[in-house]
């Protein structure tokens, strides 16, 4: 925190980028670690989300004119645009807004902050009167899996929030920023990013039924336990085909059992973000049980199907966020078992790991780690598989209980990105045999995750005058 506030104090005083007779307000956001689910969360899955130590920072102050300047000095090592202006009159409307940050790739970064300014001026007619100046910095690794997007709309949402003098926290603030990333960036992600980064704590991991956001308490992970995660290498970014095709496969399995049952499926109304909901699940595939999903439904779901054949059928896509590509095949049987299983196995998961601790930890740690396992393969079955990262998983279980090492599973939309691995805290020399036999094998050195740090909410505001 220091070297960020020292730094904003610093351009507050000499008058650089900020003006010196009026507050800055800083807020900051971790990035996260899903270590259970991850990709049920647009089913209405639970999700068990810990945060990383790693963060983005964000620094606002009112203007006088109707500038919205941008400024991240860290991009310019990446040859992106890191100072971008904008005006109040470019909040015209959602496509004119997407078409500005989509005008040039060096720049794409600003969907998720102008998308902030383009909500508040949608949502909150006549807050926004004045221009703002936001600065920015973060060690949150781009396209690992550990949600640098949200880390970001949630650092700028909660400064500009606060600077506007309409402080923002807790769901609301973690509901306005999924706004942002689905309408804005045109990411198809639920909310479990954003909110495991509002209300997350160190040490501590969050159970979250996404129904479309039902937060349940902290659980404190005992300090027998360790939470690792080691990043592949391998690129992961939500907006890719791998991600958005799991994903719509899960809602043509859900649209076509809803059809057998006679169940219309029509527009939420009354949801912020745009859905669809019937009357018995309520347009969640995790409220369909593993058993009557077994008995009744798996086995007429068509393996895979195109788009094309899936329309040709006269079915609806009922997911705004992605599409039924003619030409795709989609794993609907696999990818709809996923999204009513992984509920169950993250259900189970939290379960345990309330009670993981004294003399029978290794047994319950064995369970959860079996969990993880099975939650893994099911990445794969969906379609999100990746050889580097069964190649973690697989290096994991090489190690064992035996070492103190006793599940690892793909995090977040998976096909690459991260892997979260779960262990015994005196288990650090079985660990890093794991990053170094993985970084001799692929040829890199991984970036490593380890512990926590606190939410935006506990962190709050920091006020430089």
């Amino acid at each position: 925190m220091n070297d960020f506030v020292a730094t904003v104090q610093a351009l507050h005083d000499e008058e650089d980028y900020f003006r010196s007779d009026r507050p800055v307000f800083i807020a900051r956001s971790p990035g996260r670690l899903d270590l259970m689910g991850g990709n049920d969360d647009y089913t209405g899955g639970m999700v068990f989300e810990s945060t990383i130590r790693e963060a983005t920072w964000s620094a606002a102050q009112l203007r006088d004119d109707s500038k919205i300047l941008l400024i991240n000095p860290q991009l310019a090592e990446q040859g992106w645009d890191w100072e971008v202006t904008y005006t109040l009159d470019d909040l015209v409307s959602e496509d004119h807004v997407r078409s500005l940050v989509n005008s040039d790739p060096k720049k794409r970064w600003t969907a998720y902050v102008l998308g902030v300014f383009y909500y508040f001026h949608a949502k909150q007619p006549g807050l926004l009167k004045r221009g703002v100046t936001v600065y920015i910095e973060s060690d949150v690794p781009l396209n690992k899996g550990v949600s640098s997007s949200a880390a970001i709309e949630v650092a700028v949402m909660k400064s500009v929030a606060h600077t506007l003098g309409r402080p923002m926290e807790g769901i609301e603030l973690a509901e306005a920023c999924q706004w942002v990333e689905n309408v804005i960036a045109e990411s198809a992600c639920g909310i479990m990013d954003q909110i495991a980064v509002v209300l997350g704590d160190t040490g501590a991991v969050l159970p979250l039924v996404c129904q479309p956001c039902v937060p349940q308490p902290l659980v404190r992970l005992s300090d027998e336990l360790a939470v690792w995660a080691v990043d592949s290498g391998v690129s992961h970014a939500v907006t890719g085909i791998e991600y958005e095709a799991a994903r719509a496969a899960g809602y043509m399995g859900y649209k076509l059992i809803c059809d057998w049952e006679g169940i219309e499926v029509h527009q939420d109304a009354s949801s912020r973000i745009p859905r669809y909901t019937d009357s018995r699940f309520h347009g969640y595939l995790a409220n369909l049980s593993v058993s009557l999903f077994r008995e009744k439904f798996e086995k007429r779901l068509p393996i895979t199907i195109t788009g094309a054949e899936y329309l040709a059928m006269g079915e609806e896509h009922v997911d705004p966020f992605t599409k039924a590509r003619p030409e795709v095949a989609y794993h609907v049987r696999a990818c709809t078992r996923y999204a009513v299983e992984e509920n169950y196995r993250v259900n189970l998961f939290a379960a345990l790991a309330r009670g993981a601790k004294g003399l029978h930890l290794d047994e319950t740690l064995i369970l959860m780690g079996e969990l993880m396992y099975q939650s893994h393969y099911a990445y794969t079955e969906t379609g999100l598989g990746n050889e580097a990262t069964d190649l973690l998983v697989e290096l994991a279980r090489n190690e064992g209980p035996r070492h103190g090492i006793f599940g690892a599973k793909v995090t977040g939309g998976g096909a690459g990105g991260t892997v979260a691995i779960l262990g015994r805290a005196d288990a650090d020399d079985a660990f890093q045999r794991i990053v170094k036999a993985y970084a001799e094998k692929r040829g890199i050195e991984p970036y490593v995750f380890h512990g926590s740090s606190p939410g935006a909410d506990k962190f709050g505001i920091v006020e430089v005058n």
